[in-house]
C-alpha cells in the first residue's frame, strides 16, 4: 500500500534556485528507482518561499530502501545543502482551515 507524504523544504539563504532545480528532479529520480507510485506529485510554494511537496511512496519498504540507496542519499545530501526540512506547522498557511499555496 502506498504512503502519501507531505514535506516542507525551507531554502537556505541564496539557495532558492538550487532548491527549485532539485525539486524538479526529485520525483523523476525516485520514480526511475521504482520507489514512488505513478501519482504525479503536487509541488507548491508557501508565502515565505518554502517549497511544499506531496508525493506517494510505493510502500513503507520503499521508504526504507530509499534510506540505503546511494543515488537517493546523494540527492538528499544536495537537499541538505540547499534547504532545511521543517515541520508543516511552521508554515503560516498551516494555521488556516484551508491552507492555500502558490503552484510551483
Amino acid at each position: 500500500m502506498g504512503r502519501l507524504v507531505i514535506v516542507a523544504y525551507r531554502p537556505k539563504p541564496g539557495k532558492d534556485s538550487a532548491l527549485h532545480e532539485l525539486t524538479k528532479t526529485h520525483y523523476p529520480i525516485l520514480k526511475q528507482l521504482d520507489l514512488v507510485t505513478d501519482r504525479i506529485p503536487t509541488i507548491m510554494l508557501a508565502k515565505d518561499g518554502t517549497v511544499v511537496e506531496v508525493f506517494e511512496w510505493v510502500s513503507t519498504e520503499a521508504i526504507q530502501q530509499a534510506h540505503k540507496h546511494p543515488e537517493v542519499l546523494k540527492m538528499w545530501a544536495a537537499y541538505a545543502e540547499a534547504c532545511d526540512y521543517i515541520p508543516l506547522n511552521q508554515l503560516e498557511e498551516s494555521a488556516n482551515m484551508f491552507a492555500d499555496f502558490t503552484p510551483f
